[in-house]
């Protein structure tokens, strides 16, 4: 709910700029990384940093605060927050977590010596405070961003970001619970709301401290839909220096033999942009268990979201919902 001017001739010139600014963002691949002090969060975070060293890459780093109508912040403080987020020497929510993020993805040398910064804010929700960020260009062209929002509640800010966007994939640090997903659509928490919500990719992250190993486990059943999502795991997998691996799950016994087929054609289609797949692994059971079993020994597991509208997947569910609850490990729900 940002302040616009009244004069006609300042909102057409502002719309321009930002379908300018949209198209650009469209040919770019684009992350948004939610920061809220939480290891998981973190975790995401280095995920993100594994994939986006590349010129065509940029992370936005996300701290979503609540509206401050209570003009808590102070006038002064305030004016010195506008000047420049990172100096603000505040104790404001979102701040140090911000930073920390910053300081994961490139040091203070690196950030003097090649990459070029700028602040903005935009009034927002009658806070005063409103939205800031500060953005991190470098010389080949990729941005690291730093937002810290302000909206009526995390999930709305996120969404709300997204809009502004657009974004390829969202990362999320896992909650400490997971509920169904017509559950989740009415109360849950912000994780699974955005997760069901988001119109983009969504990656739960967790910690990898458990010993898990470092590849990528990509599940397929040969349907067109899940071998466009494994294609591009994969790729993030290989931009990252991860290994491939893929999972086709057969309901019965009678249904390994097209397991198998389903498999020797993914790894073709891999083999064709150069993608190694260092196994493939056919289970036999329910689609949800035998993927959660098989993905806790790896980094992450990636599975095609279902392709329903919302109101469907409310009532009928969908695998990739069900695992991002039940892993131990990160998953990449592929839209």
């Amino acid at each position: 709910m940002a302040i616009k001017s009244a004069n006609p001739m300042d909102e057409t010139a502002f719309r321009d700029d930002q379908d300018d600014i949209r198209a650009i963002r469209r040919n770019r691949f684009r992350i948004l990384v939610c920061i809220d002090g939480t290891d998981a969060s973190y975790e995401g975070l280095r995920f993100a940093s594994r994939i986006g060293h590349s010129s065509e890459c940029d992370i936005i780093l996300l701290y979503v605060r609540p509206i401050d109508q209570g003009l808590r912040s102070g006038g002064l403080q305030v004016r010195v927050a506008r000047e420049n987020m990172l100096d603000w020497g505040l104790e404001l929510p979102g701040i140090r977590y911000l930073k920390k993020g910053l300081d994961t993805l490139t040091g203070e040398d690196e950030i003097s010596a090649h990459w070029s910064s700028s602040v903005s804010h935009t009034d927002s929700w009658g806070d005063p405070l409103g939205d800031n960020k500060v953005e991190y260009r470098h010389e080949n062209g990729r941005s690291i961003v730093l937002k810290l929002k302000t909206a009526p509640d995390a999930a709305s800010g996120i969404l709300d970001q997204y809009e502004l966007g657009p974004y390829n994939l969202i990362i999320m640090g896992a909650p400490s619970h997971w509920h169904s997903e017509m559950r989740a659509f009415f109360s849950a928490s912000v994780t699974q709301k955005v997760a069901m919500l988001a119109p983009c990719s969504v990656m739960v992250a967790r910690p990898n401290d458990e010993g898990r190993g470092k590849g990528h486990l990509i599940c397929t059943d040969g349907t067109k839909h899940s071998l466009d999502a494994m294609r591009r795991d994969a790729i993030l997998a290989k931009h990252s220096g991860r290994p491939v691996t893929l999972l086709c799950v057969a309901q019965s016994k009678s249904d390994i033999g097209t397991a198998g087929r389903v498999l020797e054609k993914a790894t073709e289609m891999l083999g064709k942009i150069d993608i190694d797949v260092e196994d493939v692994l056919v289970s036999v059971g329910n689609p949800t268990e035998e993927i959660v079993k098989a993905g806790n020994k790896f980094a992450v597991v990636a599975v095609a979201d279902s392709g329903k509208k919302l109101f469907r997947r409310l009532f009928v569910g969908g695998t990739a919902f069900r695992v991002m609850g039940a892993a131990r490990t990160s998953v990449l729900n592929i839209r």
